[in-house]
């Protein structure tokens, strides 16, 4: 029997001629590599507009210094999408402190530069340069993050919508499968792209007020002069992002309205069966020659579930994907995961199923589907609703399913878990299940902090929750056997945190015997009530003042505190200790941070408690392995490695 020939979307003129196509519809335009996996916006976009007949080609991280190679597959029929891929590019460009990052996980061989800054508007308008009158409609998560006028960090300033920046027509936000097959038909009907300004999930630019009801923002002259009114903008729009209960926004430019639709209806299950099922190769396109690092946490992973209803301040996740969970079914999921046992590189090992949070797997509540969510109420945060469904049962019985897939041979879960939610429901099934068969020695988790006062502004739970699910977690271990540790996310600087709050934070962390080797400061990325924080000092809910560190010295102050084993920390510690009025906890006594600084010693004096945590190894990031050659016949383009996953990685939880 011959071999099948795999199917990709085409990525040159070649590649449409050998497809007989001479105008191909749409031309997707993206900042990264093509991997044809359902984890990257790219492909499904690119699998389901084909699914639904139309042609797409793509142009991807084009030479953006000229429009050369915009125009180079010709002119698309109906419009270009643009996307900068599946990181805001700036965040993928720069760490917190502005050092221009030397990777990206995203290009073949982890090369960085290769794709511009703000990347969306720079693709946008040479798309336009090349083809004036084509349709340009803008989509993926930096055009979704930042559709409003918005912070940037970057520029230290506010900007306009990136939908008048990158002087496009449409700009396609969260999940738009829905938004763009509307789109590709109206423009198949032959309805002008200026009519389009009624879809769900999209945002228009228009000359006039629409008619009908609609929210009016503050303008972007406000915005970007007066914080108060920042602040309100903000509240409007996250009130409002709802699909069942959320009205038009109205935001005035210089030169028109942004007008922003509802978002569009979460995919049904049945719906989300079907994107899923769609021909992905789960490879990279055969012109990439060499390792794209971003396939390795998601080659063998299964996404189960989006939406998310955790909604931490500091994460822009609901402000894109919303808060309504919506999920696969077992059968898809199984079918996926059947599917990935005959892939020749499968080691018997799915290394996550998930999806922002693993466990969320249904609505918060019933209430959602009639009503939509709260605009003025969390189902999680610092508290937690008293209406809130916190069942696992669902999640614990798809786990056990996949167990029993022949050829498996482990099922991890990296995606984390929220352990707030975890704990509302009424048995341990779940976390018994999880401990028991799911990870590897370690669990990751998400506290961020210990103070009360930060997680509010977090709008995390309170510490005593955390500190209850450490003991079940312990105590279930134990039950069991087994003797795994817990790894804490923790975020320093983030607003609301002053020296004080590090401090305890740092006594926290020696107490309990955790040595964080990474930390993450607080990152200001569009689209987060923590961002608004951090640019008007001032609680966007409240309007109550807020503490920011912005100086440089004293962000390095906080991340320092939280790595008092690290003998280079020392001096800056002193220094913050100090500054706070906690000379006390300088010296050589147990209780002590750092040893005094006359002090000349090999040791850190800073050891774990017998029995406690583990001392905290990097945690995977889709980066490691960059440096190693892929082996032959290895059919990812990936480093091998040993099937057995630590369970490290994931997102927070």
């Amino acid at each position: 029997m011959p071999k099948q020939i795999q199917h990709f979307p085409p990525v040159s003129r070649a590649e449409l001629n050998a497809r007989n196509i001479g105008q191909p519809d749409f031309i997707f335009v993206t900042g990264d590599a093509y991997i044809d996996h359902p984890s990257f916006g790219a492909a499904i976009i690119t699998r389901l507009l084909e699914s639904k007949g139309y042609s797409v080609a793509l142009i991807v991280q084009p030479d953006w210094h000229s429009a050369e190679a915009f125009a180079a597959l010709g002119k698309p029929r109906l419009a270009f999408l643009v996307s900068s891929g599946n990181l805001d590019s700036m965040v993928n460009h720069y760490s917190v402190s502005g050092a221009r990052r030397d990777t990206d996980a995203y290009t073949e061989g982890g090369v960085a530069g290769k794709r511009p800054d703000h990347a969306t508007i720079v693709y946008a308008n040479r798309c336009r340069e090349a083809f004036p009158n084509v349709p340009l409609i803008l989509g993926g998560i930096e055009a979704s993050l930042r559709r409003f006028a918005h912070f940037d960090y970057w520029d230290y300033r506010v900007r306009h919508s990136i939908l008048y920046d990158a002087c496009a027509d449409l700009l396609v936000y969260g999940m738009g499968e829905r938004a763009i097959v509307q789109i590709a038909d109206a423009l198949k009907e032959g309805r002008p792209v200026s009519e389009l300004t009624d879809i769900p999930g999209t945002c228009a630019r228009v000359s006039a007020p629409p008619d009908g009801a609609y929210v009016l923002l503050p303008s972007f002259t406000e915005v970007a002069s007066d914080k108060q009114k920042y602040c309100e903008a903000f509240v409007l729009q996250t009130r409002e992002q709802d699909a069942v209960r959320g009205k038009r926004l109205l935001q005035p430019h210089e030169k028109g309205y942004l007008l922003c639709n509802p978002p569009a209806m979460p995919l049904s299950e049945a719906e989300l069966d079907e994107v899923y099922a769609l021909p992905f190769t789960r490879r990279p396109h055969p012109y990439i020659r060499e390792y794209v690092p971003a396939i390795e946490e998601v080659s063998f992973s299964i996404t189960s579930a989006r939406g998310c209803f955790g909604n931490c301040n500091f994460c822009a996740l609901t402000f894109h994907q919303g808060r309504v969970v919506t999920s696969r079914s077992h059968e898809s999921i199984l079918d996926e995961a059947e599917r990935l046992t005959r892939e020749p590189d499968f080691k018997g090992y799915i290394h996550d199923v998930g999806g922002p949070t693993a466990n969320f797997r249904h609505l918060a509540c019933a209430k959602q589907l009639r009503s939509g969510v709260c605009a003025d109420r969390e189902c999680l945060g610092f508290s937690a609703c008293k209406n809130i469904d916190a069942s696992e049962y669902n999640y614990t019985l798809l786990l056990k399913k996949l167990r029993q897939v022949p050829g498996v041979k482990k099922v991890f879960v990296r995606s984390g878990v929220r352990y707030d939610y975890a704990l509302l429901d009424k048995d341990d099934s779940f976390l018994r299940e999880l401990i028991e068969h799911h990870i590897s020695g370690q669990l990751k988790v998400a506290p961020e902090h210990v103070s009360d006062r930060v997680l509010k502004y977090m709008n995390k739970p309170p510490h005593s929750v955390y500190e209850r699910f450490v003991q079940k977690y312990e105590a279930i271990n134990k039950s069991l056997g087994m003797k795994q540790f817990l790894v804490p996310y923790l975020i320093s600087s983030h607003p609301g945190a002053t020296l004080h709050d590090a401090i305890e934070l740092a006594q926290y962390l020696k107490k309990s015997g955790h040595r964080p080797e990474q930390v993450q400061d607080f990152y200001p990325t569009p689209g987060t009530a923590s961002t608004c924080m951090y640019y008007t000092g001032l609680d966007p809910f409240t309007m109550e003042p807020v503490y920011v560190a912005k100086s440089r010295e004293e962000k390095a102050m906080q991340r320092a505190l939280m790595q008092c084993h690290i003998r280079k920390n020392w001096p800056l510690i002193r220094k913050a200790l100090r500054q706070a009025e906690r000379d006390d906890l300088i010296g050589n006594g147990g209780g002590n941070l750092v040893p005094p600084d006359y002090q000349s010693t090999q040791t850190d004096g800073y050891r774990p408690k017998q029995g406690g945590a583990k001392p905290q190894r990097q945690g995977g990031s889709g980066k490691r392995g960059t440096d190693r050659k892929p082996s032959k016949n290895n059919v990812y383009g990936r480093p091998s490695k040993p099937g057995g996953s630590s369970g490290r990685g994931g997102k927070r939880g």
